[in-house]
């Protein structure tokens, strides 16, 4: 399985328009070579070089059916999102309760480059999930299933270090 995005190359720079210091928008996404036997999706953004001993969690979305092979970008901040004929939930980010949905990147003004990793996971059998779901309870949800394939999208963004105020 492999998952791509119009808007940048696997290992390259996310574009401005898909950040905090843009439109904060989601990016487009579609994946191919699925499974067969593949039943639903799940999938999780994060930045493992957040300064935190965890990843920063970006997006959190699931019960993605087993047709869709793409997600166009500015995905609304809703809980359940309606794309024509498909229906799919989002979780709660990082940036906690009632934050819904895709958040773009935002590393610290000079802390370097961060990179973040699009998850998506092939599931053999639907899940059981509420709504507002954190990425903790997706993975333990996850695990309880048969991962068929997983793909990985690699992006990076750096801020530059904010101008010192001279006096």
């Amino acid at each position: 399985m492999q998952i791509t995005s119009p808007a940048f190359q696997d290992g390259q720079v996310i574009p401005r328009r898909y950040t905090e210091d843009g439109d904060n928008t989601s990016p487009p996404l579609s994946w191919n070579n699925v499974p067969e036997k593949t039943r639903e999706f799940a999938l999780i953004m994060e930045d493992p070089d957040a300064p935190r001993p965890d990843p920063w969690v970006h997006w959190v979305a699931y019960s993605i059916p087993r047709d869709l092979r793409n997600l166009p970008g500015r995905i609304p901040h809703n809980l359940l999102v309606t794309l024509d004929n498909a229906r799919f939930r989002q979780g709660i980010n990082s940036w906690g309760e009632g934050h819904v949905g895709y958040r773009g990147p935002s590393p610290p003004p000079g802390h370097g480059t961060h990179r973040y990793y699009f998850h998506l996971y092939a599931l053999d059998r639907p899940l059981s999930l509420g709504e507002a779901i954190e990425k903790d309870a997706l993975l333990a949800a996850i695990s309880r299933v048969r991962v068929l394939d997983e793909a990985i999208l690699l992006g990076r963004y750096e801020r530059e270090p904010s101008p010192v105020a001279h006096r």
